[in-house]
């Protein structure tokens, strides 16, 4: 079991349809939140408590300003959630360079390069018995991709397969990487792509649910939640 009471967690993508929800169950756990998103105020909206960071994860230089935020709050990070990511559709040849890249570096290099950035504080956190871990939060399409979505599938199952192997190496440090691929969740993120129309869908889950599952898993120590594992 992991405990969130008292212990400082940054939340990626906190003001969005699947963050707010995860902040807020988080923060009724007793959780010291850093809450990460690009537009202050939306962050202040969600009515949660917590260090407000909002800064672009694009650019390289967020990465230190949210770690060094959580620092300077803190004292340290115990736990970093990711939900933080974009989606584009189209065809093979419709998707441009420009789109490919922000996809990219939205779902795939930004996460990777907050935990590399993050690694110090996580290894203090092990040090100190505080069960340190750091959930990326993936999609479906990670497992099965989609025509349509070739870019996006490909983005989500490039952080799958960098999470696979660099959970084996972090666990001999005691720092847990779980890799969460929640199926279809009515966050609107399907509304706000980066390029193209999102095809008709069946109703997806609650961003709620979803929210449950995620906290449900680091609090009991799991290590991978593949798409069946949320229902």
């Amino acid at each position: 079991m992991s405990e969130i009471q008292d212990r400082s967690i940054v939340v990626v993508g906190a003001s969005g349809g699947l963050g707010a929800p995860l902040a807020a169950l988080l923060a009724t756990l007793g959780a010291r939140l850093t809450l990460v998103g690009r537009d202050e105020s939306r962050l202040r909206a969600v009515g949660v408590d917590g260090e407000v960071v909002a800064v672009d994860v694009r650019k390289s230089a967020s990465a230190q300003a949210i770690v060094d935020a959580a620092r300077r709050a803190y004292g340290g990070i115990d736990g970093i959630v990711n939900v933080a990511g974009a989606v584009a559709f189209g065809s093979v040849e419709d998707l441009s360079d420009e789109v490919l890249i922000d996809l990219f570096t939205l779902d795939t290099l930004a996460p990777i390069r907050l935990l590399r950035v993050a690694l110090p504080s996580l290894r203090e956190s092990a040090a100190a018995g505080r069960d340190p871990f750091v959930m990326h939060v993936s999609a479906i399409v990670a497992e099965q991709p989609m025509p349509g979505m070739a870019g996006y599938s490909a983005a989500k199952a490039a952080l799958m397969a960098y999470d696979a192997a660099a959970a084996r190496e972090l666990r001999r440090e005691g720092i847990r990487l779980i890799d969460a691929r929640p199926p279809h969740t009515e966050t609107g993120l399907a509304t706000r792509p980066l390029a193209g129309q999102a095809p008709k869908m069946p109703q997806g889950l609650t961003p709620e649910s979803v929210a449950q599952r995620l906290v449900d898993a680091i609090v009991s120590g799991e290590k991978d939640l593949a798409s069946g594992a949320f229902g």
